[in-house]
């Protein structure tokens, strides 16, 4: 009985422990489940689609209070405008915000680099690196003046200095990536104190900065991110469509579509279909060439061939609208964007097989046109001509006669007897002139 009792005891001093750890636990797990971390891929140009996009994510995490945003980078390069926009909105952020270049063989060019080194953390995968920001003409008339090209020089360089001595990063290197357009690998650029730290994954990213405070625009912030749940927000179609159209050579594509669906309707009145698809991919392309560098010289050299060639149908030139058409579309085309950033301009493989399958199609419309024209009529009084009939009527000279199983008023300069076979030789309003016909 005593040691009974004394077991009794000891369960009733148990229980107590036992509640707290479960206790424990479940806090633990709540906390856990609580913790949120966003994750956006951001693997594109920088455009004003994806600068969008970006401020949305951050607003979204904003609102969900989570503990930070990943913005998984890889990027070429982009608009000085929308990356700038993207900066202010990283450094105006109340979460933190962790710019992670990624995956192995990534990269962040140019707008890409502005962008890292804006981030309240920056990371990047092995094999992947960072650099040349010096600045391209993009958006707005070519000035390759030396002059103009020092003052955007400076103007970038004191941007990222800015920037890097914000976050505590090496602002001699970064101003040397705008200046030289130099290029470092994810180990030179931990080294360098250009980034935070290497991260293979983005679990172990999520452990390495577990428990780093940062300054966000309220003010400190400790992460939490070991073991938090990982939210990646997706894209969504209005966006993946957007992001698709401004790549310049979709919105070129788009052009052509649409000019070539302008022709085929403007060649055969009345089809409908063409006119329809070629209007909503003359209106796409023109959205996209909104957001891109467009030169207006190029474009209107694009139009203009599109007017040689229909001018080609009424004027006998010869071919030499045809050839003036070519020549002005495949200049134009070159032209179209006004930068010296390769990935926004239009590729030749992309080029060359639009300007001649629009040739083409041209030519193909113009010899249906052509051979339409060619053809004796087949309708209305014209059509009537070499048709044979019977007289219904003597005709000398005047009489009817039946055509087709209509009765038509005849002449002719010969005596024709009713029921002989007469062939039209020509018509005049409603009366045809007839002939004998010998033909059995």
């Amino acid at each position: 009985m005593k040691i009974k009792s004394a077991l009794q005891k000891d369960m009733k001093r148990s229980i107590p422990v036992v509640l707290v750890l479960l206790c424990a636990i479940c806090i633990q797990s709540t906390n856990s489940s609580e913790r949120t971390v966003k994750v956006l891929d951001l693997k594109t140009a920088i455009t004003p689609v994806s600068a969008e996009y970006l401020m949305k994510a951050i607003k979204q995490a904003e609102d969900e209070k989570s503990e930070c945003l990943v913005i998984q980078l890889d990027t070429p390069g982009g608009l000085m405008t929308s990356m700038e926009d993207i900066v202010k909105a990283i450094l105006g952020s109340q979460v933190p915000i962790v710019v992670y270049v990624a995956p192995s063989g990534a990269t962040a060019g140019s707008a890409g680099v502005f962008i890292t080194i804006a981030a309240h953390i920056a990371a990047m995968a092995p094999a992947t690196n960072i650099g040349a920001a010096h600045p391209v003409t993009i958006g707005t008339p070519v000035d390759t003046s030396k002059i103009t090209e020092e003052k955007q020089t400076n103007n970038a360089a004191a941007y990222v200095r800015a920037l890097a001595e914000k976050r505590k990063k090496n602002a001699d290197w970064v101003e040397k990536a705008v200046r030289q357009s130099v290029s470092i690998t994810a180990v030179e650029a931990l080294k360098l104190g250009v980034i935070d730290l290497i991260a293979p994954s983005l679990d172990s990213l999520l452990t390495l900065i577990n428990g780093r405070t940062v300054e966000v625009a309220l003010g400190k912030k400790t992460l939490a991110t070991k073991d938090a749940h990982i939210d990646r927000i997706k894209l969504g179609l209005r966006y993946e469509i957007l992001d698709l159209i401004v790549n310049p050579n979709i919105a070129y594509i788009l052009m052509m579509i649409g000019m070539a669906g302008v022709m085929l309707e403007l060649y055969n009145p009345g089809s409908i279909f063409p006119g329809v698809i070629g209007g909503i991919c003359l209106i796409l392309a023109f959205y996209a060439m909104q957001t891109l560098p467009v030169n207006y010289a190029g474009l209107l050299l694009i139009l203009l061939s599109v007017v040689l060639f229909i001018l080609e149908i009424k004027i006998a030139s010869y071919g030499l609208l045809t050839i003036g058409g070519i020549i002005s579309l495949t200049i134009g085309s070159i032209m179209l964007f006004d930068t010296s950033a390769s990935f926004m301009r239009v590729s030749w493989a992309v080029i060359i097989p639009s300007v001649v399958l629009l040739t083409l199609l041209f030519l193909f419309a113009v010899g249906l046109i052509i051979k339409a024209r060619s053809q004796q009529p087949t309708t209305g009084s014209e059509g009537l001509i070499g048709e044979i009939g019977i007289a219904k009527t003597d005709i000398a000279p005047e009489g009817t006669a039946l055509i087709h199983g209509e009765l038509w008023n005849a002449v002719s300069e010969e005596s024709i007897k009713a029921g002989e076979k007469v062939q039209v030789v020509a018509t005049k309003q409603l009366r045809i002139t007839v002939k004998k016909c010998n033909t059995m």
